[in-house]
């Protein structure tokens, strides 16, 4: 029998741990290793609360997780609880899946201001990640500016427009529902370096925007380049760009209208924050693009009064103790996810914030192919998870199993607003105290 250990159980974790069972059928024991008690990563915690069809891919790691010789692991924490050379000795070989949790800083300067937030911990605020649940970011102000041209800026810009009537059928936890009902933001700037045609958006998240109830999104005509350039262009990034097209052929209502409006400002790079011991205002330089598509400052500056600066820049993975770490490509080091000595790694810990969730399931059978060759069927003699299990009993921790977790999955489901499939609970101690019997 061989035993392997996955660090992380969102995306990454559970297509590695199908790809292992696929090689290794019934010789193979896996355990998902997570420091929060429920399971899932990015899918409960990172994809917007109104995507839920995007959210159903959970069913399909839940067959994973119920399959013979796999188990999840939570509530434990690789660092504290258990060492990666503790894990070494225990499996055959460990899996790090750990993702790309952090928010790359952005490096202006002002950006130490209150008000000036990462997307991952806006995005966990309102999604209900336990490290996150008490954010409370500043929605008094008229103005919002979230730098990035990507899809998570969309779900930003998105989410601080919806109306509480268009979350029904959402998970938006409660305190964000709240929250962004108070907002008093009226304007929403996204800012992007480079111009329409260099964006990441996809094309259906921009209809989304063309479809609010109380916000309409808007371009500068004066951004776009020439409609015959778009025959160049990939066809989603060209149907992409018609979108952008028909915004900026809209004249917004704004609040004379009693709307929103999500204002896309193009060659844009954001180079100060401001403010008297908060964030008051974002001064972005005009730029130009090169002949080889780089972004250069033109000097030309203007400012956004805004209250709020969420940052949608990109994400790297923390290093952990014993594995090797790329600093400067912010996740670990690794050769095509092979770290070395019996250690892998998957997904963005291996490849950087980049691709969508099913990009990480070709990923994940590729590294399992090779834990295969490597050791085969077999027995290498390690005492896998039951010698797991005797030393975190030993240091008194109690791992929560997958059973659990479908006990508070339950609880949550049992307390959502009507019309929502849960009410997430915020904290772990909450997590857990929905497991204890009823007194």
């Amino acid at each position: 029998m061989r035993h392997i250990a996955i660090i992380g159980s969102g995306p990454a974790g559970f297509y590695s741990a199908e790809g292992l069972q696929k090689q290794f059928g019934a010789g193979v024991r896996i355990d998902l290793i997570d420091r929060l008690p429920v399971p899932y990563g990015l899918i409960r915690s990172g994809v917007a609360p109104d995507h839920q069809s995007i959210k159903a891919v959970s069913k399909r790691y839940e067959k994973v997780a119920v399959a013979e010789g796999v188990r999840f692991v939570g509530n434990v924490l690789v660092g504290r609880d258990v060492s990666v050379d503790e894990l070494r000795d225990l499996y055959d070989a460990v899996i790090v899946a750990t993702g790309a949790p952090a928010d790359r800083p952005l490096a202006i300067p002002g950006s130490d201001l209150p008000g000036v937030i990462g997307s991952a911990a806006f995005v966990g605020w309102y999604n209900g990640h336990p490290d996150f649940a008490d954010l409370d970011p500043p929605l008094d102000g008229t103005g919002a500016a979230v730098i990035g041209n990507g899809n998570v800026a969309l779900d930003v810009a998105r989410i601080l427009s919806k109306t509480e009537k268009e979350f029904e059928g959402s998970d938006i936890v409660g305190h964000a529902l709240d929250a962004l009902g108070r907002s008093a933001i009226r304007v929403v700037h996204v800012l992007g370096r480079r111009g329409p045609h260099q964006i990441a958006m996809t094309p259906k998240e921009l209809g989304e925007l063309s479809h609010l109830e109380a916000a309409a999104p808007h371009v500068d005509p004066a951004d776009l380049p020439p409609e015959p350039e778009d025959a160049a262009l990939e066809p989603g990034v060209r149907k992409s760009v018609t979108h952008l097209r028909d915004f900026a052929a809209t004249v917004p209502e704004g609040a004379a209208g009693g709307k929103k409006v999500i204002e896309f400002e193009f060659f844009a790079m954001p180079v100060a924050v401001e403010g008297d011991g908060k964030v008051e205002r974002l001064i972005f330089e005009h730029t130009r693009l090169t002949d080889d598509g780089r972004a250069v400052g033109t000097g030309e500056r203007h400012a956004i009064d805004c209250g709020l600066i969420v940052t949608c820049i990109g994400y790297q993975t923390p290093p952990i103790e014993g594995i090797p770490y790329d600093q400067a490509r912010g996740r670990f080091a690794n050769d095509e996810g092979v770290i070395g000595d019996g250690v892998y790694c998957v997904g963005w810990a291996r490849r950087g914030p980049t691709g969508t969730i099913g990009t990480n399931r070709p990923d994940g059978f590729e590294v399992a192919e090779k834990i295969f060759a490597r050791f085969g069927t077999g027995d290498g003699g390690k005492p896998g998870g039951s010698g797991l299990d005797a030393l975190l009993q030993a240091r008194g921790v109690s791992p929560v199993p997958f059973c659990d977790w479908q006990r508070i999955e339950a609880a949550e489901a049992a307390r959502a607003r009507t019309g929502s499939p849960r009410e997430k609970f915020v904290s772990i101690a909450d997590m857990l105290g929905s497991l204890a019997p009823p007194s």
